[in-house]
């Protein structure tokens, strides 16, 4: 008898133990969900420059999923279906041989250098590490297939350098242990413009993030110009 009255109790108390979904580890597409949502609130007005750039740094240092809800609580994307919840179930394994979507790209330099410039294609996320050794990641002729480009770099008695075109927007968050790590912030003042974060550790290293100067992503300023057409043209029509 005492056995048929502990066993709901004990289902009970499993219950009470299962995380809530806000206290859920968020992962990389839960992040990308609400950088969406703030980039759009950016281009909204509803968001400073200052403000998404704060909110964004935030959202990528997130851990959970309600840490992650917080900055999107005073928007409306996150009362709308769109932003239902931040978590997103992990997507169903790959069938053998099939191509994975969007691979994060990976340089290794130990010992040795690891170079990407000229004209590529540019992924979401990109891994650089440098141990007795050099990576350079060149973007000012890139192409930007994603309105962010998260770059996680560390450096162990080694340099990463990051350099990004003039019309982008660049942010930065890292340490530095007995190295240097310095981002130069860049505000590209277009709301359509990528936005190139670069997060991680230097030890006894470097890691460093700058503009080119006199590079420009010049498809982008085709997209500024027809949208100043486009609205000159709605102006003239009223």
């Amino acid at each position: 008898m005492d056995l048929q009255k502990s066993a709901p109790q004990q289902v009970a108390a499993a219950r009470v133990s299962e995380p809530r979904a806000s206290e859920l580890r968020a992962s990389d597409a839960d992040r990308d969900r609400i950088a969406d949502i703030l980039r759009d609130a950016l281009a909204e007005g509803r968001l400073t420059a200052d403000e998404h750039a704060e909110r964004v740094e935030g959202v990528l240092a997130a851990k959970t999923v309600g840490e992650l809800e917080v900055f999107i609580r005073d928007l409306p994307a996150a009362h709308t279906g769109r932003a239902a919840g931040a978590y997103a179930a992990a997507p169903s394994r790959p069938s053998p041989g099939a191509i994975p979507v969007d691979p994060d790209e990976r340089l290794v330099a130990v010992f040795s250098a690891s170079l990407r410039r000229g004209r590529w294609r540019a992924g979401r996320r990109i891994h650089a590490y440098a141990i007795f050794g050099s990576v350079e990641i060149d973007l000012s002729e890139a192409l930007f297939e994603h309105r962010q480009v998260m770059i996680k770099a560390i450096s162990i008695c080694g340099s990463v350098e990051v350099r990004v075109p003039e019309n982008v927007s660049l942010r930065g968050s890292g340490a530095g242990v007995l190295g240097n790590f310095e981002v130069d912030t860049l505000d590209s003042g277009e709301p359509d413009a990528p936005v190139v974060y670069v997060d991680g550790l230097a030890v006894l290293g470097s890691v460093e993030a700058r503009p080119r100067r006199g590079k420009v992503i010049a498809d982008l300023l085709d997209r500024v110009t027809r949208k100043v057409d486009s609205s000159l043209r709605r102006h003239l029509d009223r």
